[in-house]
């Protein structure tokens, strides 16, 4: 049997905490490895938040794992392939658009990925690779850090590059979503960044499958209010939706083929 990797093995670890086992030689026992390497595992996962450093162990701070984008795209496809059509059929030729990191986004440049006259501004990865070929596309790539696993770009850098930008509509996806608290976001970081392209653009949408209502998998978050639209599949039910509703924004359901 193959050694499980470090991300394996801090993702069964967090699992342990969850349960209870916060003691680190039991733990260190329990995955076969040294107590300073469990001492760092815990750094690590404190440090993303997902659990809180205690003398000798630690406890779990009820905030998940975050997965890489080819988790995430894995799951809910139809519907997010359903926004992501929905959210294409917005733009007009000649636009300038910004597009966040994210699943559904790039999703959504792939539906852009024939079109012509669109300038595309982003920060991730997937939506550079999606349009890349395209040369009809004016494809402006904010520059900064690559941060794994969403393979978003972000920095300071990044900031200063959006402060000469206006776009005509800025999409942005979301790990969990709340009428109250806004974005949920993996980082401190990228809920800033996130908030910013909020700002940034004459119209401001967010593209969310049913799943990320009222999730909370992060404690950081990036506020709803220069939100005008959400952009949601049909499987989300209308009491999870008047939330966002009842604050001014207004919901568009994306009804799958077929």
């Amino acid at each position: 049997m193959s050694r499980p990797t470090t991300r394996q093995r801090r993702a069964s670890l967090l699992g342990a905490v969850q349960g209870g086992d916060g003691n680190i030689q039991q733990l260190a026992d329990r995955f076969g490895v040294s107590a300073s390497t469990i001492r760092r595992d815990l750094a690590d996962l404190a440090r993303e938040g997902h659990v809180v450093r205690t003398y000798g162990g630690a406890l779990d701070s009820a905030h998940g794992v975050e997965r890489n984008l080819r988790e995430k795209d894995a799951s809910n496809t139809v519907e997010k392939d359903a926004i992501a059509r929905t959210a294409a059929a917005l733009i007009a030729d000649g636009e300038i658009v910004l597009l966040d990191a994210g699943t559904t986004t790039g999703r959504l440049a792939r539906h852009l990925a024939h079109r012509r006259e669109l300038t595309v501004v982003t920060n991730g990865l997937p939506v550079v690779l999606a349009l890349a070929d395209n040369p009809e596309i004016d494809l402006i790539v904010l520059g900064g850090r690559l941060r794994h696993p969403n393979e978003a770009i972000v920095g300071e850098s990044v900031h200063d590059q959006l402060r000469h930008i206006a776009p005509d509509r800025v999409f942005l996806g979301a790990d969990g979503l709340s009428a109250d608290r806004g974005l949920c976001c993996p980082s401190l970081e990228q809920a800033q960044l996130k908030y910013a392209m909020s700002q940034a653009g004459r119209e401001c949408w967010v593209l969310a499958d049913h799943s990320k209502l009222d999730a909370a998998p992060f404690a950081y978050w990036a506020p709803l209010d220069r939100v005008g639209t959400l952009i949601i599949d049909d499987r989300a039910g209308r009491a999870g939706l008047r939330p966002f509703t009842d604050r001014g924004i207004e919901v568009v359901k994306a009804a799958q083929p077929g």
